[in-house]
């Protein structure tokens, strides 16, 4: 059974809002007193929060699906409803999210390091937060927003200062429980390494962390042996320290060819070519390790390495070791001192920004976005005529349907508010504010005039109506063009 997992999938389902509350108070004598009903409770959100006491993904391997507790719905008598739980899932240091795209969203490093992983939905407001002075008794609510549903992928990259690198069975494992109190399985075969192990070693009054990862092969950039799955938790560290096997019994091998063949896959999986590089000659305690050590220390030091013939058995050149090590990071952490501290850029909203857009399709639809327009018509209950009618006054309110009509948008226009599934699709019905009164027009066109007789008409059933008028007559001075023409009456002095 796995004990060790590095990449996993989550779903993660924050909680929904709760609805909204109808509600119109009742006392004796006042049988109307006003609405009351109180707003539903926020969603619970789920977040993720680096413990250092957890070192593996492995909990949501087996469990990958998470939701949040929803919030309740609102009551009468002004009370709300209680808010959602927020479900805290705890990550290890160093734990990277990505969206279901690819796309990195945070890299939680340091202790208690918080993401929002699904934020949950608002709360309904209740009727008595709806009204106003021009609504005084609201008879609908506002529905809860569903929360949000993120697939995500978590990647666990260690966070060491010190990685040791090299082929399999060349003592890395060994080294690691020599300089430090880790207790890795070390075996005479390949590959007994299977998952990244960590050490604390102490050099002096330098602490430091040192990874010790499964080895590599010729082709593990491209996939091969277990060194691509785990040459991420090498990412992080400050320096690579070349773990050379001077004793090895293969004789198409030496320790020079393994360091080519070592920087090649790390040249080939990219981002580590800025790193130091230590090189450890280990088992020199073996006399064919120690001449093979003698051999080509002095070749590889006029390529600019600093090297260190050292023995995982006898301890023979480790202090040594782990001093060089200490030296290369004392100073990577006296240089991030004095880095500029990362600034917060913040980006404030345009002044003329509308907050939504809408866009013409080429199947003559209309799709509007954004942000709190989607909100609206989640939160709206459509088997309300009022709550509609609310609906609809926001949008004319925030000028959306001015925008569908300079688009082109006429009565039964189809339009989606928001994206993908979740869309909410409607036919178009505009307002007067919306200019619907010119819709059945070309441009240039009213259609209050379409019948130059009918305006005419209308004027003269008025006049009738009030018995101002005693004679009217048609006079067409063009036959588009007719003209209204009232005789007075002299005796009675009207016009």
């Amino acid at each position: 059974m796995a004990s060790f997992v590095d990449q996993v999938t989550l779903f993660a389902t924050a909680g929904k809002g709760g609805d909204g509350c109808v509600s119109v108070k009742r006392e004796k004598f006042k049988p109307l007193g006003g609405p009351d009903g109180g707003n539903g409770g926020r969603g619970g959100d789920i977040r993720l929060v680096v413990d250092p006491n957890v070192t593996t993904l492995l909990d949501y391997h087996h469990s990958p699906h998470r939701i949040a507790t929803s919030g309740r719905a609102g009551y009468g008598d002004r009370k709300d409803g209680p808010s959602g739980e927020d479900l805290i899932l705890t990550v290890p240091n160093g734990t990277v999210v990505f969206d279901n795209a690819g796309n990195q969203l945070a890299d939680l490093v340091g202790n208690g390091t918080v993401f929002i992983a699904a934020q949950g939905g608002h709360g309904g407001l209740g009727n008595l937060a709806l009204s106003s002075s021009k609504r005084r008794a609201p008879g609908f609510a506002l529905l809860g927003e569903p929360g949000e549903e993120r697939k995500l992928v978590l990647e666990l990259k260690s966070v060491a200062d010190i990685a040791l690198v090299g082929f399999p069975s060349a003592g890395k494992s060994s080294l690691i429980a020599a300089i430090s109190a880790a207790r890795p399985k070390i075996a005479d075969y390949p590959f007994t390494t299977l998952i990244p192990n960590l050490g604390v070693v102490q050099a002096g009054e330098t602490r430091f962390t040192v990874a010790d990862v499964p080895g590599l092969i010729p082709g593990a950039s491209q996939g091969k042996g277990l060194g691509l799955e785990f040459l991420r938790h090498v990412e992080r560290c400050v320096a690579l320290v070349h773990v050379l096997d001077c004793g090895t019994l293969e004789t198409d091998r030496n320790p020079v060819q393994d360091l080519d063949v070592i920087e090649e896959e790390l040249a080939q999986y990219g981002g580590l070519e800025n790193r130091p590089r230590i090189i450890a000659l280990n088992k020199i305690d073996l006399p064919d390790g120690a001449a093979m050590a003698g051999m080509v220390s002095q070749e590889l030091r006029d390529r600019g390495y600093e090297v260190y013939p050292v023995s995982a058995a006898s301890r023979e050149g480790l202090t040594e070791l782990t001093y060089a090590m200490a030296r290369i990071i004392q100073k990577t952490r006296a240089e991030a001192e004095v880095e500029e501290r990362t600034r917060i850029v913040l980006r404030p909203v345009a002044v003329d920004d509308s907050g939504f857009s809408v866009v013409a399709n080429d199947d003559e639809s209309f799709t509007v976005s954004g942000a709190k327009i989607v909100r609206w018509v989640r939160q709206t209950d459509f088997r309300n005529a009022e709550a509609i009618g609310y609906l609809a006054d926001r949008m004319a309110q925030l000028g959306v349907e001015r925008e569908l009509f300079r688009q082109g948008a006429v009565a039964g226009s189809e339009v989606r508010v928001g994206v993908g599934e979740d869309a909410v699709v409607f036919d178009w019905e505009p307002t007067i504010d919306a200019g619907a009164e010119l819709l059945g027009s070309a441009r240039g066109e009213d259609a209050r005039f379409d019948s130059p007789w009918k305006s005419h008409e209308r004027v003269v059933d008025q006049l009738n109506e009030t018995e101002i008028a005693t004679q009217w007559e048609y006079q067409v001075a063009d036959p588009h063009t007719p003209e209204l023409v009232v005789e007075s009456d002299e005796e009675d002095g009207v016009q």
